[in-house]
């Protein structure tokens, strides 16, 4: 048994991923003493979230030892020496299932390590859990038949959303202080909202991806829309982690070899602000959330000025609809033989909303695609970040998306500042900017920062002043949950 040392007196489960690497790196604690904390602390919150659903404690003890083994012997510390991560289920740790939430995969045992879990461990990261996803991962809520729901640990009135559901419960619960998670239409920025955390949507080609247990490659949107990333408590951990994340790994013939850092920008940023909503309601705690983080960002120097950006929301709407066009035709026989009669509803109500375009059609929207990006570009020579909202609503309740047309309407349709940034590749930050106190609970409410192409610091560097200014959630979090 490893004790927290005397001058240490937050308790190391608590500690941002910047600090616990600061800590370890300097020999102040142990990568074993990081990870018994961590370990600890998840197998005593976990079972009244089922955020985790594969705890790996054990072999990450052990991983964690060698770590000070190899310390002790010359070996310089790596830099995510000792801290605790956590991988979703639908990316490949070698030796565990990539079960993606599915019953019939609960056997797919991975060969080896995808990218990001590569990176991840060469960086000195340990893993102590797998975390849950909805079947397929491809709703904004986390549930399924294998595992189960994952509840916020903000309460049960509220969705953990998803599809990393289950990464957001759990760093915000202060189980692991990186959570991996992924995004093709908003899997990482959902959770991130709904629990109060922070992320930053890579964006196209960013970070390597690639499961070894495959047997098919996806579809060319697939691969061109979802990304790699990282959920955490605190923006500046974006920094410290994703450099390691984004390292080259040969088996992503596709990855931009682009450095974390870009270069400086002359002068104050300029950011684009907008407010609409395109037809969905705006709610006042929302708009509230946006003034706050705008003000924030003026008094940091920035300058922010409201804007019309183009091509919104024919961008998310045909961008969808083009995802689900390839969905239809590729994902079918996995959703009508393997999945639940939930998931297939839920599929099928996805279908009447976002209507799959004829092959003619489709081959022109992804043409347009171009054009898309191509304007919004123009527009970011002028106003490198945009502020948007993220959901017109506060966090919708669990099992929202199940409850027909108006539910799904409310989860994924009203979604558009989400999936249209997936379509266009562009990086896509999230973080609380308030906390409504509403008469169901406390419901965080996050904003959205996008970013110029392979800009993600600038997005990250923003998220960082807002919340130098307006503080993190996950302090008031903990005094809640005791």
């Amino acid at each position: 048994m490893t004790d927290t040392p005397p001058k240490m007196q937050t308790p190391l489960w608590q500690l941002s991923a910047t600090d616990l690497a600061a800590h370890t790196r300097n020999g102040d604690i142990t990568a074993e003493a990081a990870i018994e904390s961590a370990v600890a602390r998840m197998r005593g919150a976990n079972p009244d979230l089922n955020a985790v659903v594969v705890d790996t404690g054990d072999d990450a003890l052990e991983q964690a030892r060698a770590l000070d083994r190899a310390r002790t012997s010359g070996a310089a510390p790596r830099p995510l020496h000792g801290v605790p991560v956590t991988i979703k289920i639908n990316v490949d740790q070698k030796g565990q299932a990539t079960s993606n939430g599915v019953v019939a995969f609960k056997d797919l045992i991975a060969p080896e390590d995808a990218p990001v879990v590569r990176n991840l461990q060469a960086a000195g990261a340990v893993v102590i859990g797998r975390t849950n996803t909805p079947e397929l991962s491809f709703r904004a809520d986390t549930d399924n038949p294998l595992f189960g729901r994952t509840h916020n640990p903000w309460g049960r009135h509220v969705s953990a959303g998803g599809s990393s559901g289950g990464a957001g419960a759990a760093v915000m619960a202060g189980i692991g202080a990186l959570a991996h998670g992924n995004d093709i239409g908003g899997s990482l920025r959902f959770p991130a909202a709904a629990n109060g955390a922070v992320t930053v949507k890579p964006g196209l080609g960013r970070v390597p991806a690639w499961n070894p247990s495959q047997k098919a490659e996806r579809g060319m949107l697939a691969q061109a829309m979802s990304v790699q990333g990282l959920i955490v408590r605190q923006a500046r951990d974006l920094h410290t982690a994703m450099p390691a994340m984004i390292a080259a790994d040969w088996r992503d013939p596709f990855h931009t070899p682009v450095p974390w850092r870009g270069a400086a920008i002359d002068g104050p940023v300029r950011v684009g602000f907008t407010r609409d909503t395109y037809g969905f309601d705006l709610h006042p705690e929302v708009s509230a959330a946006l003034d706050a983080a705008r003000d924030a960002l003026t008094d940091a120097g920035y300058i922010v000025e409201e804007i019309t950006p183009p091509c919104m929301p024919e961008v998310a709407l045909e961008g969808y609809r083009a995802l689900l066009t390839e969905v239809r035709h590729l994902m079918t026989p996995d959703i009508e033989s393997r999945g639940s009669e939930t998931i297939q509803a839920i599929f099928a109500e996805y279908f009447r909303q976002f209507q799959p375009f004829s092959e003619l059609e489709h081959l022109q929207v992804i043409a347009r695609r171009t054009h898309y990006a191509r304007e919004w570009a123009r527009m970011q020579q002028d106003y490198p970040l945009m502020l948007t909202p993220f959901l017109p609503q506060p966090f919708f309740t669990p099992g929202r998306d199940t409850e027909g047309a108006e539910g799904v309407r409310e989860v994924l349709g009203a979604a558009l500042w989400s999936y249209s940034m997936n379509y266009m590749g562009l990086p896509a930050g999230n973080l609380p900017a308030r906390l409504a106190e509403l008469p169901q609970g406390p419901v965080p409410i996050g904003v959205q920062i996008v970013g110029r192409r392979w800009r993600e610091d600038l997005v990250v560097d923003a998220m960082c002043a807002i919340e130098d200014r307006l503080g993190a959630l996950a302090p008031q979090l903990w005094q809640r949950m005791g």
